[in-house]
Formats: structure tokens, C-alpha cells, sequence
């Protein structure tokens, strides 16, 4: 699809919203329809959608393979953090509330917060490794 201009041109145009939009989705999750699984995903749509047109080697240009297993592993990183850190401070796993002694509530809102941006992150992340694997793998 790379020597279709016009392809070219809607899909360097269209990128840039449909990240934009991940990042709406991803913060909107909590009030509405969303959160980190649709927000990661969207958001490695931008990226294969880009590799469809530009091909993978260019996208590993803008996206390098390192940065993606940055984000793999900082989404996980998050997530566990959250979750040892309601430990440390009294709670269970994952119990938001620990998070705000004062305000549970506060706490819950938080917590619920940073575990759908690890969340985020990581399914971005991982969607996208896994099509540069198989891109990768295939050869005409």
C-alpha cells in the first residue's frame, strides 16, 4: 500500500486522532465506556495501521522494539506497584482504599486510575510486539 498516495496521505493525517483518541478513551475509562484495554488497543491500531502503509521497518524506526518492551514491562510495573504498595500500607492486594487512609472513596478513584493506564500501556505495548513478530515473520 505504500505507493498509493492518497493512502498515504489520510493515513498520516488519521494517525495522529486515533492516538489522540486512545488517550481520551484511556481518560474517560473511569466515567464512561473505555478504560485501559480499549485505550491500549486503539492505540496500537495507530501503530499498525502506520506499519500497514509505511511498513514495519519504518515503524520500528519510529517505534523501536526496545521502547516497545519499555512499555510492556512499565505497564506490568505499574500495575504491581499499585498493588504492593495496598499491601504496604495495610491493605489486600489491589484494595484501592488502602491507598487513602482519610478517603477510601479517594483511594478507590486513585487506584483505579493508575491500574487502567498500567493497563493501558502494557496491552499497547504487547498488541504491538506481537505484529511486528508476525510482520516480521512473513515474507512474500
Amino acid at each position: 500500500m505504500s505507493e498509493h498516495l492518497i493512502v498515504r496521505v489520510v493515513v498520516k493525517m488519521l494517525v495522529p486522532f486515533i492516538l489522540l483518541f486512545a488517550l481520551y478513551v484511556q481518560m474517560h475509562g473511569d466515567y464512561g465506556p473505555g478504560g485501559g484495554f480499549q485505550a491500549g488497543v486503539i492505540f496500537a491500531t495507530g501503530f499498525i495501521v502506520y506499519a500497514v502503509v509505511f511498513g514495519v521497518r519504518r515503524t520500528i524506526k519510529v517505534l523501536p522494539l526496545p521502547a516497545v518492551t519499555l512499555l510492556i514491562s512499565s505497564g506490568l510495573l505499574l500495575y504491581a506497584t499499585v498493588g504492593f504498595a495496598t499491601l504496604f500500607l495495610g491493605g489486600n492486594f489491589l484494595e484501592y482504599g488502602a491507598l487513602d487512609s482519610n478517603n477510601p472513596v479517594h483511594g478507590q478513584h486513585i487506584g483505579i486510575i493508575i491500574i487502567e493506564l498500567g493497563v493501558g500501556i502494557t496491552v499497547a505495548g504487547v498488541l504491538i510486539a506481537i505484529f511486528f513478530t508476525f510482520a516480521e515473520r512473513w515474507r512474500p
